[in-house]
């Protein structure tokens, strides 16, 4: 085993993840109480990092005007069919306004009217130049003397059996072993991609809708103590310009550009009326642009040529904000949108908490089933359509409680022997043997989920027959983890996420088998289950991993009275 030098850092709380939920958890823990020691852990930089990391162009979660929390939660709920923790869609819906303030009096510009006030994008959109907008908020976080660990990759938790203690870390550039004791700790990691076999290859294959180094490293690290994690069937897979990800909204969203199939036909309202034709939910577009393309009428496209000059400019700058490679793409190419249809389509399935509800199944407060652990943003399940602003709201909410908390907790040390077990675990893979790189297994997962547990090709689509042959083989190759082998640091990070990505692939294959209905079409297809059965399942579909047993317990949860507007 290579010899590492180990870090040893003690603190009152602990954020791992330094997106919008852990900057925001960062900065609101200083703002209760100065005088706390307080340390992000963050695998890339908190000024560049996870799915902001490019810009933002919409908050896509406010309330405008007309719209109250109440108003949201039943948005919410009817594009979930039923299935959301209200209160938890709540308490984020009351603090959406306040929450995009305080960041814009952190610097981030807000796009307005001529009479000052925000200009909105749909009923629950507002427009904002948020190219920068991590960089504003790390800029707070460092303003705040909050302690950051950049490029720091959480490992595991240091967790006694009964409480989380704290986490473990591995540098990506300094190879160090970190060892980070704390008396709280907020999980703000973000959800998972890189699951399912990647629509563009090889060089091009990490141009992901989600950020591809979101490998859904905190559901693993939760799920191998034995949290209670919710949802991880409610996939989300978006709709997106084709070749480069860019997202459809920001053309589509209070416009009147018409979806398109390459016949010419206005399929929304033409063949899918029965749906809400072209006002119909979001994971319905995805779900016409699929039939379209299966029954050969495809591909499909946002008819754009209604664009005037000034529309197309106005397109390109605030594409700009958030996505500049469609830009850069349409400018080497002479394309010009208004002249010519940009072409959609889905991306690979990802497990996420902020657009859909996968995650930690927490309390109002953002306490997991585990003590001591908290969870906000992407990582926190049962609250979708929650966004950047709703990450921030949870952010707070975590925090908040986390502030109350450290006062009653002793900060205790885990025994050597344990930080020693794991320290061996993280280096194992660096032990100079031949063994098979991360890359090659990662490929060999990504095209069982693929093939079996509905991926791109196979139309998103899910039978339980296919279902339990994705267990069987993922159960398989997951025997040859052990041969891994990294040559150096960043292979080992590599290792790691590979790692953490089947723990959470079984999980979600579990999820998606014991769900037998079509709950969000689109979104999870069960073609031997087509139909919805409010009868049978309407409820969340939870689980607890057991590690003694090596399997994925399924708890079936149903909707309790304080989903039904009982809100404190």
């Amino acid at each position: 085993m290579k010899e590492i030098s180990t870090v040893k850092l003690d603190t009152d709380i602990l954020i791992i993840g330094g997106g919008a939920a852990g900057c925001m958890a960062a900065i609101e823990a200083k703002k209760l109480d100065q005088s706390i020691k307080c340390v992000v852990m963050e695998k890339a930089h908190i000024e560049r990092s996870g799915c902001l990391a490019m810009g933002l162009n919409a908050i896509n979660a406010y309330l405008t005007t007309g719209q109250t929390p109440e108003t949201y939660v039943k948005y919410v709920k009817d594009e979930f069919f039923g299935i959301i923790r209200e209160d938890l869609v709540y308490s984020i819906a009351k603090g959406l306004n306040e929450s995009v303030r305080q960041v814009e009096e952190l610097g981030l510009p807000v796009e307005k009217d001529q009479n000052g006030d925000y200009m909105s994008r749909g009923k629950s959109s507002i427009r904002i130049y948020g190219e920068r907008l991590k960089p504003i908020l790390a800029a707070a976080v460092n303003r705040a003397n909050v302690k950051v660990l950049n490029r720091v990759v959480a490992t595991n938790f240091i967790f006694d059996g009964e409480r989380v203690r704290g986490a473990y870390g591995f540098g990506n550039r300094d190879g160090k072993f970190y060892v980070v004791h704390a008396k709280v700790v907020i999980v703000t990691t973000g959800g998972a991609t890189r699951l399912y076999k990647p629509i563009k290859t090889g060089d091009a294959r990490n141009t992901t809708w989600y950020c591809p180094w979101n490998v859904g490293t905190g559901y693993a690290m939760g799920i191998r103590i034995g949290a209670e994690m919710t949802s991880f069937e409610n996939r989300f897979i978006p709709l997106r310009v084709k070749g480069v990800n860019a997202p459809t909204g920001t053309i589509a969203q209070g416009s009147d550009i018409r979806q398109r199939n390459a016949l010419g036909e206005e399929y929304l309202e033409e063949r899918y009326k029965h749906l809400g034709g072209r006002k119909c939910l979001s994971l319905y577009r995805l779900l016409a642009t699929l039939q379209e393309e299966k029954a050969g009428r495809g591909p499909c496209y946002l008819d754009t040529t209604c664009l005037s000059v000034e529309e197309e400019k106005k397109l390109k700058e605030v594409y700009l904000n958030m996505n500049p490679a469609i830009v850069l793409l349409w400018a080497n190419e002479g394309y010009n949108p208004r002249k010519r249809p940009v072409e959609i389509g889905g991306m690979e399935p990802v497990v996420i908490g902020g657009h859909c509800q996968a995650g930690y199944w927490i309390d109002g407060e953002r306490r997991t089933t585990i003590s001591g652990l908290f969870a906000a943003g992407d990582v926190a399940g049962g609250a979708p359509k929650k966004y950047v602003s709703g990450a921030w709201v949870e952010g707070k909410i975590a925090a908040k409680a986390a502030v109350e908390e450290i006062g009653k907790i002793e900060l205790l040390h885990i025994n050597g022997e344990e930080v020693n077990k794991e320290k061996e675990r993280i280096v194992c893979c660096m032990n100079g043997r031949e063994g098979i790189s991360p890359e090659e297994l990662e490929r060999n997962l990504q095209e069982i989920m693929d093939e079996y547990a509905g991926g791109a090709t196979a139309h998103y689509e899910l039978t339980e027959s296919k279902l339990i042959i994705a267990r069987k083989k993922v159960k398989e190759l997951e025997g040859k983890l052990g041969l891994l082998s990294a040559g150096d640091k960043h292979g080992l990070v590599s290792c790691l996420e590979l790692i953490d990505r089947f723990d959470v692939a079984k999980v979600l294959i579990e999820h998606l088998i014991y769900r037998k209905e079509t709950r969000w079409p689109g979104f999870q297809i069960r073609t031997d289950f087509p139909e919805r059965d409010d009868a049978n399942w309407l409820g969340f579909v939870n689980s607890v991993y057991d590690p003694v047993e090596d399997r994925v317990i399924i708890i079936k949860r149903a909707l309790k009275k304080e989903n039904e507007y009982l809100y404190k």
